[in-house]
């Protein structure tokens, strides 16, 4: 069994994950209707040997592969390889496991300047002038 690196600290077993390979969808022939090539990865969170930290992370993240039963779904059908899917689907998963471990800063909420309010207003009164030159005040 190989070990699948996340970061430096953290790796899960290969045998964590489920693979299913898929006939691929789209245009392709005769090819695409004998073969699986299609790789589908399935990990399930929240009976995984990942860190707590990385499950809760995980499943709250706001991501369509990860299903409300709390299971990842990631299917790759770019080549016509079936080895080559399985790869990318392979790097897609560690990039998203990946992704939970940084923690994003803090947005600091910021006024507008004054100078940027001045700005905006003096462009709306020259909207309305304009507009204001277009009516037709002539009346027989």
């Amino acid at each position: 069994m190989a070990l699948i690196k996340i970061s430096n600290s953290v790796s899960i077993q290969d045998s964590e994950l489920e693979w299913q390979f898929i006939r691929s969808s789209g245009a392709g022939g005769q090819h695409l209707n004998k073969v699986s090539t299609a790789a589908q990865l399935i990990f399930d969170i929240s009976n995984s040997s990942l860190p707590e930290f990385y499950q809760q992370r995980l499943l709250a993240k706001a991501d369509h592969r990860i299903t409300k039963s709390g299971k990842i779904i990631i299917k790759c059908q770019q080549s016509r390889s079936q080895d080559f899917n399985r790869q990318t689907a392979l790097e897609q998963f560690i990039a998203l496991v990946a992704s939970v471990n940084s923690v994003q800063k803090k947005r600091i909420a910021t006024k507008p300047t004054k100078g940027s309010q001045r700005r905006r207003v003096d462009a709306k009164k020259q909207k309305g002038a304009t507009k204001a030159l277009r009516q037709n005040k002539a009346s027989y």
